[in-house]
């Protein structure tokens, strides 16, 4: 099963990164969720929770703000000014 590499980065340091099937994120257009194979996006982050789901169906949650998510070739770059893990 094709999986995400994903890169969760605030300004000051790396938050999370690793394989993940599944991404729900916050854009200040409304929720969006990535999938493998999701077509190439550039999306501005509302402020909100990231969820991450693992491969194995674990969730990790994150805090994110002021900042934008990538998703191109699977994957995933979301770049925050303020970002924690919840």
């Amino acid at each position: 099963m094709a999986t995400l590499r994903v890169e969760l980065v605030a300004a000051d340091r790396a938050v999370w990164s690793g394989e993940a099937k599944m991404v729900v994120a916050k854009t200040v257009e409304g929720e969006i969720g990535l999938l493998p194979g999701h077509e190439p996006i550039l999306a501005i982050l509302g402020d909100g929770e990231v969820r991450i789901t693992l491969e194995d169906g674990a969730p990790i949650k994150a805090n994110a703000a002021d900042g934008f998510l990538s998703m191109e070739h699977d994957v995933v770059t979301i770049v925050a000014r303020h970002a924690e893990l919840a």
